[in-house]
C-alpha cells in the first residue's frame, strides 16, 4: 500500500481521502485483493495514469484515487470535470487472461454495481443510460470509463474508472455540458462521506470483477435492467458519421443496445445516446 502524501491543509476538503479509512472499511477478502492503493493530491486522470503503469507492470488490484484531476476523461475523450475534494474519483485495474474482445460488457457491470451501492446508501429514483451513464432525474450523476489492453488472445489488463459527484459547487458545474447533480442533493442532510463511498464502491467492483471473471455479463443483467428506466423512450443514437433514431427495447444479453426503429430492431454495439428531453433542452 502506498498511501498518498499532502495536500490536506487548510484548502483540504471536510473528508480527505485516507487510505487506511478506506481499507480498514473493506471486508478481509476485499483488504486482500487490493494489491496497492495510491491516493494522489493530483493527478491528470486516475485511468490514464493506471492504464500507463499497468503497461509496465502493475498488479492486479491496484487501485488509484485522486482528490482531483487535471485531465479527467468520460467516454468518448470527453473532459470529465474534476474540482478538487468535491467528488469521487477512482480507478482499479484487474487482470484476465482472457482476450480484450471478451471483456467489453464490463462497462454494464460497473455502471449496475455502483448504482447498486448508491441505492443501498439510500439515493432512489437512479437510473442508467447504456452504456455508462449514471443519472437522477435525467442529470448527470456519476459515470464509468473502462478501458481494456492486453494481446489478440489475451491476457488483458481491465481498468475501471468512477466517477461520481459527492458535493459539487455551481461554480464547480460551470463546466459541465449537460445537467448535473450530486450526492448531497440526492441524499440531503444524511449524506455519505468519500471514504465510506470510496470502500463501498471498491468493494462491489472486486467481487464484480471476480464474478465477471467466472461468469460473464448474463449474472448483472438483471441488475442493470433494475436501472433501465428508459426502456419504451424514443431516442437518437448518435454514431461516428450519422445517428438512428428508435425506441429502446433494453439491452441484449451480450451488452449491446436493443432499438426498434424504422428498419426492425436493431443490436448496437457502440454509439451515445441521446434522450429526447436532452434534445428539447438544447433548442
Amino acid at each position: 500500500m502506498i498511501p498518498g502524501s499532502g495536500g490536506h491543509g487548510s484548502g483540504a476538503p471536510p473528508d480527505p481521502l485516507d487510505a487506511e479509512r478506506i481499507l480498514a472499511a473493506l471486508s478481509p477478502g476485499a483488504r486482500k485483493a487490493i494489491a496497492r492503493l495510491e491516493i494522489h493530491t493530483e493527478i491528470d486522470s486516475t485511468n490514464r495514469a493506471l492504464m500507463r503503469d499497468a503497461a509496465t507492470g502493475a498488479p492486479c488490484g491496484t487501485l488509484y484515487l485522486a482528490e482531483s484531476q487535471s485531465a479527467g476523461r468520460g467516454r468518448l475523450g470527453r473532459l470529465w470535470v474534476s474540482p478538487f475534494g468535491a467528488n469521487l474519483y477512482l480507478s482499479m485495474l484487474w487482470r484476465y487472461s482472457a482476450p480484450p474482445a471478451t471483456l467489453g460488457g464490463f462497462s454494464l457491470v460497473a455502471g449496475a454495481v455502483v448504482a447498486d451501492v448508491l441505492r443501498r446508501i439510500g439515493a432512489e429514483g437512479l437510473a442508467l443510460k447504456w452504456p455508462n451513464d449514471l443519472l437522477w432525474d435525467r442529470r448527470k450523476l456519476g459515470g464509468m470509463l473502462v478501458e481494456v489492453a492486453g494481446g489478440l488472445r489475451g491476457p488483458s489488463a481491465l481498468v475501471a474508472g468512477i466517477g461520481i459527484n459527492v458535493r459539487m459547487t455551481p461554480d464547480h458545474g460551470r463546466a459541465i455540458d449537460q445537467p448535473w447533480v450530486d450526492l448531497a442533493q440526492v441524499l440531503g442532510e444524511s449524506g455519505v462521506d468519500r471514504n465510506t463511498l470510496a470502500a463501498l464502491v471498491v468493494e462491489a467492483l472486486i467481487d464484480a470483477f471476480e464474478r465477471f471473471g467466472r461468469e460473464g455479463l448474463p449474472p448483472f443483467l438483471a441488475l442493470w435492467n433494475a436501472f433501465d428506466l428508459f426502456r419504451g423512450e424514443q431516442v437518437r443514437l448518435l454514431l461516428a458519421d450519422h445517428e438512428i433514431r428508435g425506441r429502446v427495447l433494453g439491452i441484449a444479453s451480450d451488452g449491446s443496445l436493443r432499438l426498434e426503429t424504422a428498419d426492425g430492431e436493431r443490436c448496437f454495439h457502440a454509439g451515445e445516446v441521446s434522450l429526447r428531453h436532452e434534445v428539447e433542452d438544447a433548442q
